[in-house]
């Protein structure tokens, strides 16, 4: 059953015990099957090529080798995750969204930075926006972009948004330190992105919704960037200590198996892709221009997702290690697409 949340997001949860009851239907020859995982919907009739490429992406196709894991600094993510919520709400045109701006400036200081500055027409008139694009460079031809957002609910002076979406921000500062201390860094060039207008002004749309994701897919698109980007990975919601990473049903399937083999080289299988959803998020623009993405998020924040957007969603709710599985499988990830024959 598809459920459409106050944001927009569709879900289509399966539980563990419906698959468990989809195994025992195989294995013992049930005559239908009708799993959301299955089932054809009208959606899926006009869905992107880049969400519904089969391209294997088996572990046949990726040579063994001795590379030491990747391991971003739990810690240091944590901190500046608990930096970025300590600024108060971060909606657009807010002290705390300027704050944020500032700090992303001053952390990525000396870095090969690009500011995308645009103004976007919205409910609530022209607002300025900004997405950070910090650009880390490889030894292959082609780049893979890691993004989160980093704004929160427009117009609530009581949501500071810890895990939507300070988590996807501290956590794309923790990989920024990770690849600033690579020398030589074998593999795709890797570009980060903080992206700016995740949220809805008024309420989630196609037109208001996602603003930048939407301004910088559009961007790549006309001035070639996008024919370059061998995946887009995207990171939302993903410090709850509770981490179960689901699977969108929205992003590139071959994708999502690679990630899902990332997280199982570094031991972490067990919190990836228990769950299928079908996610309206920032990867879909991008989707929509051709580009292979994966939504990594955790749309399960507190019991029947009582966190999300409310004042709940708190500091005290993360882990450092949460941020840490994600981070870690996103460099894999990376590395793993390069690795690819």
């Amino acid at each position: 059953m598809n459920v459409v949340s106050e944001r927009g997001r569709i879900v289509a949860p399966i539980t563990r015990a419906f698959i468990l009851c989809f195994m025992i239907c195989g294995l013992y020859g049930c005559t239908e099957r009708n799993s959301p995982a299955t089932r054809s919907s009208p959606e899926a009739a006009t869905r992107p090529a880049a969400m519904t490429e089969t391209s294997p992406a088996d572990s046949a196709a990726l040579p063994p080798d001795n590379t030491p894991p990747p391991h971003i600094d739990a810690a240091k993510a944590m901190d500046y995750v608990r930096q970025v919520v300590s600024f108060g709400p971060r909606y657009l045109n807010s002290p705390g969204h300027k704050k944020t701006e500032e700090f992303l400036r001053a952390h990525l200081k000396g870095d090969d930075v690009e500011e995308d500055a645009f103004t976007a027409s919205t409910p609530a008139g022209s607002l300025p926006m900004v997405n950070f694009i910090a650009k880390f460079p490889g030894s292959q031809s082609g780049t893979v972009v890691l993004a989160g957002h980093y704004d929160t609910l427009y117009g609530r002076n009581d949501f500071v948004g810890a895990n939507d979406a300070a988590s996807d921000t501290g956590l794309l500062l923790a990989i920024a330190d990770y690849l600033r201390a690579q020398k030589r860094r074998q593999g795709y060039s890797i570009w980060l992105v903080w992206l700016d207008g995740e949220e809805a002004v008024k309420q989630w749309t196609a037109t208001d919704s996602v603003y930048g994701a939407r301004h910088l897919a559009d961007k790549w698109q006309k001035d070639g960037t996008a024919k370059n980007i061998k995946a887009f990975l995207l990171a939302d919601m993903i410090g709850d200590k509770d981490l179960d990473i689901d699977r969108d049903q929205n992003s590139t399937p071959w994708v999502q198996d690679l990630v899902g083999q990332a997280a199982a080289r570094l031991g972490y299988q067990s919190h990836f892709f228990q769950r299928l959803n079908a996610v309206e998020d920032d990867h879909l623009p991008f989707a929509r221009i051709g580009v292979p993405v994966a939504d990594l998020i955790d749309f399960n924040y507190g019991y029947n997702n009582v966190f999300w957007h409310s004042p709940q969603d708190t500091v005290d709710k993360l882990s450092p290690q949460s941020l840490a599985i994600v981070g870690d499988v996103m460099l894999e990830s990376s590395r793993l697409l390069a690795a690819r024959k």
